[in-house]
């Protein structure tokens, strides 16, 4: 026997979730405007279906799915390329957003990504045997990067990966080394963007991009300067 689950996500109206699948390379399989409004659309053997609910509220939404991938750099290069193709940027705050790739503390490389119905689809890749949660490391800045990541991209708890973060930024006797303060500033750049502080984003932002960084450091926060491209363009200009 072959079984395949596919999930049904809600949405306040179908048109705007179709429209931003297709720009993710989906094709629409299936449309239905009435009596019931219904959608599926698939990329490959992504399927996704959804239904309308008039009174729906997309930013209070819990919808959720995991898609598992053997390509997770390729698949989300498609969907940047496809977002700023069809919006002109890549969104990484508001209703819909594309998160960060980055690599999880439970051997999972993965991003998460918000669609116009508030549904999170997360996207991931094994990069290891063991997918149970690593033990947080016991270096300062090290274990706040190991546990920010948790709060703000598995739990969702933005306000408590900001706590994290800036505590470890405020230590007088502790200094990170220049390739964790980049990612500690960017993830904050992250958190505060998703929050609305954008004199917090400015500012994180800019001190990351001030950060002097070795070839090697350089390619060991790949992901974060990437990150930090995304979040610049998208800064408001008051705060430029």
């Amino acid at each position: 026997m072959a079984e395949k689950t596919i999930p049904l996500l809600p949405c306040r109206t179908i048109q705007p979730v179709t429209d931003f699948y297709a720009a993710l390379g989906f094709e629409v399989t299936f449309l239905q405007k009435s009596p019931n409004p219904f959608a599926v659309v698939e990329r490959g053997d992504i399927v996704l279906q959804f239904f309308g609910m008039r009174m729906y509220e997309p930013s209070e939404s819990y919808s959720t799915c995991y898609v598992l991938t053997d390509d997770v750099d390729g698949l989300y290069e498609a969907f940047r390329t496809g977002l700023k193709s069809a919006y002109g940027k890549v969104q990484s705050r508001g209703i819909p957003r594309l998160g960060p790739l980055k690599d999880m503390s439970y051997g999972v490389r993965q991003f998460l990504m918000t669609d116009p119905g508030g549904n999170c689809i997360r996207v991931g890749q094994p990069i290891s045997e063991d997918l149970r949660h690593r033990p947080a490391p016991q270096e300062t800045f090290a274990r706040a990067l190991h546990n920010a990541a948790l709060f703000a991209d598995s739990k969702e708890d933005l306000a408590g990966a900001a706590k994290i973060i800036d505590r470890v930024l405020g230590l007088e006797d502790e200094q990170p080394t220049p390739a964790q303060l980049v990612r500690l500033l960017v993830m904050r750049g992250d958190v505060a963007g998703r929050l609305g502080d954008e004199m917090t984003v400015a500012s994180a932002l800019a001190r990351a991009a001030a950060v002097r960084l070795t070839d090697e450091e350089r390619e060991s926060v790949r992901d974060d300067l990437a990150r930090l491209n995304d979040l610049a363009g998208q800064s408001s200009p008051t705060h430029a």
